[in-house]
């Protein structure tokens, strides 16, 4: 892709962090404000996981999980997941779904495989994208790149109320150590792994609101649109 052409691509704001670090709560609301489009990839590698969970697909079989995640029959309406007609937007938020979709995320035939699909998200008048690899492998040309963190205290607090919340019942301790864990998986698979890009600004929302991360990113996209 030419200079030209990436300049007259559709813009992207690309969000990344680790689990619970409030990226989606923010990616949507400055997609609300900007009039942009809004991607969650995680909810892709999501929807591998689950459709692989109820068609006893091992999470090993990478050749078997890619054909599935090129065939997937998913859609997305506002802030709700549909997976072949059914509403799964609750059901890929659970814990297990969760573990099962860290791991289908780190095989290189699946990631191949959804990668296109996440960049056909990007569309006038431009684009908010959040994951785990937005700014680094998906979107490497975005406008702004931002890292958003917290505490793993202060994240399995949010993921506890969300889920309480949910009528889910779900231990502190349990959820601290879960997010420990998947931090882990996340930064060492081999492939596409977390981390910060260089040019990412890094954002600790631990003791923020989602309306000053909100308000950070908006500036600091206009600044750099103006």
């Amino acid at each position: 892709m030419t200079d030209r052409s990436l300049e007259e691509s559709p813009p992207v704001i690309a969000i990344d962090g680790p689990a619970a670090s409030g990226k989606g709560t923010v990616a949507q609301e400055v997609a609300r404000v900007l009039g942009f489009h809004y991607l969650d990839s995680g909810a892709l590698y999501r929807l591998v996981a689950l459709t692989a969970q109820r068609r006893g697909i091992e999470l090993s079989d990478a050749q078997a999980l890619a054909a599935l995640a090129r065939g997937l029959e998913a859609t997305f309406d506002g802030d709700q997941v549909i997976l072949e007609g059914e509403r799964v937007t609750d059901t890929i938020r659970s814990e297990a779904v969760s573990q099962a979709a860290s791991r289908v995320a780190a095989l290189a035939p699946v990631r191949a495989a959804l990668l296109a699909r996440q960049r056909a998200f990007r569309r006038p008048p431009g684009l908010v994208a959040e994951g785990r690899d937005m700014g680094t492998q998906v979107f490497p040309d975005a406008r702004l790149k931002i890292f958003l963190t917290a505490s793993a205290e202060e994240r399995a607090r949010r993921r506890y109320k969300q889920l309480m919340d949910k009528g889910m019942r779900v231990s502190m301790s349990d959820l601290i150590r879960e997010i420990a864990e998947r931090d882990r998986q996340d930064r060492e698979r081999a492939v596409a792994p977390l981390k910060q890009a260089e040019d990412a600004v890094l954002i600790d929302t631990t003791s923020l609101s989602v309306e000053d991360v909100v308000r950070a990113v908006v500036e600091r996209y206009r600044s750099r649109a103006s």
